[in-house]
Formats: C-alpha cells, sequence, structure tokens
C-alpha cells in the first residue's frame, strides 16, 4: 500500500530532448535501488515537457527518497538538461492498483486526470475514488491505477497501460462513464485530462 506520492514537472533546454529522455531511462536503477519508492514513472507530457511521478509507503520513505541518488543526480545534471527548476506538487494516495515490479515493463502510455470536488462533495468524491479501486484491478491493461489528492485540495488520476489500445479500454470502461455521469454534480465541470508517454 502506497500512501504518499510526488509529481514533479519540468522543461528541457532546447535541443535537449534526447538527452533528457536518456537521463531519465537511466534513472530507473537508481530508483529501483530505494528501498522505499514502491513505484516510479518517468513520462514525457508533450514536446519538451518532462516529469518524474513516483509513489512511497510513508512520509519517510518520500524524505529518504528526496535525499538519495536520484535527487542526487537531477541535482547534478539538471542545470544543463532542464530551463528551470521542477514543479512538485505532493499528493496523498487515496487507493492504488499497484503491479509487482516486472509489470512496469509493460507501460508505454499513460493518462493524469486533475479534478476539483464542488463545494460540500469532498468526502463524495474521496468515497467515489476508493470505490473505483477494486473496478480498476478487473482492468487487464490497466498495469497501475492511483486515486490522488493534491496539496492544494484538487483530486487525480493517474494511471498506466500497455499501450494506446489499453488506454483506450480503460477510457471507455466504467470508471470514467461513472466520472462522467457525476462530473457536475460531484465535481462542478470535466476533469482535465493529459495523456503521457511513459519513458
Amino acid at each position: 500500500m502506497v500512501t504518499q506520492g510526488l509529481i514533479a514537472r519540468f522543461e528541457s533546454k532546447a535541443g535537449k530532448d534526447d538527452e533528457v529522455e536518456e537521463f531519465l531511462k537511466s534513472e530507473l536503477p537508481l530508483a529501483r535501488g530505494e528501498p522505499g519508492t514502491t513505484a516510479w514513472f518517468a513520462v514525457r507530457f508533450g514536446r519538451s515537457e518532462y516529469g518524474i511521478i513516483e509513489f512511497f509507503p510513508d512520509e519517510a520513505s518520500r524524505e529518504a527518497h528526496m535525499n538519495g541518488p536520484v535527487e542526487a543526480a537531477f541535482r547534478e545534471r539538471g542545470g544543463t538538461l532542464f530551463t528551470g527548476p521542477a514543479k512538485s506538487q505532493s499528493v496523498t494516495v487515496l487507493a492504488d492498483k499497484i503491479p509487482l515490479i516486472a509489470t512496469y515493463e509493460y507501460s508505454t502510455k499513460g493518462l493524469l486526470l486533475t479534478f476539483k470536488a464542488k463545494s460540500g462533495h469532498v468526502q463524495d468524491v474521496e468515497q467515489f475514488l476508493r470505490n473505483a479501486q477494486p473496478i480498476v484491478e478487473d482492468e487487464p491493461y490497466t498495469t497501475s491505477w492511483l486515486a490522488l489528492r493534491f496539496d492544494n485540495g484538487e483530486y487525480g488520476i493517474f494511471d498506466t497501460f500497455g499501450g494506446t489500445a489499453g488506454r483506450f479500454s480503460h477510457l471507455t470502461g466504467r470508471v470514467p462513464r461513472e466520472l462522467a455521469k457525476h462530473a457536475l454534480t460531484l465535481l462542478g465541470g470535466f476533469p482535465d485530462m493529459t495523456l503521457l508517454d511513459v519513458l
């Protein structure tokens, strides 16, 4: 079970996309060597925009990661690869589907939804997200799924898939249909959706 996470976004310097992608891929063995880092994803949000999305069982593990080898490598190389410091958000994990480590090798596509709870419906939104977890467990092509509460009070869902077909299968499945059905009553609007590539 994971309880804490971080989402960091950063922009590559002009002409550095290939170097950034190689650097991010090279960080995976370091992340795997951190006993308290349960899940770690290097992602591409769009042209020249990248990120790290990572999850931990507790706050102590997140703090250990912030002082560990992955962060040290970012401090060492970041100035040559990125336009500035990462924009980071802490998240609390409300529910998750975390696979065995070997399954991560098959995650190539991702999805990040963000949304706000409508006034007076915070508990309803959190319960909805918790209730979605067993539904997603039955989705064979959803390799990971995490329901999130951001430190700014917003909510989100981060999930990964083996490919475009798996992502499409999820997007046409029960959880997104239920989100759309309740968007106006629980959320006050439709979620912002970002399609991303898992590096």
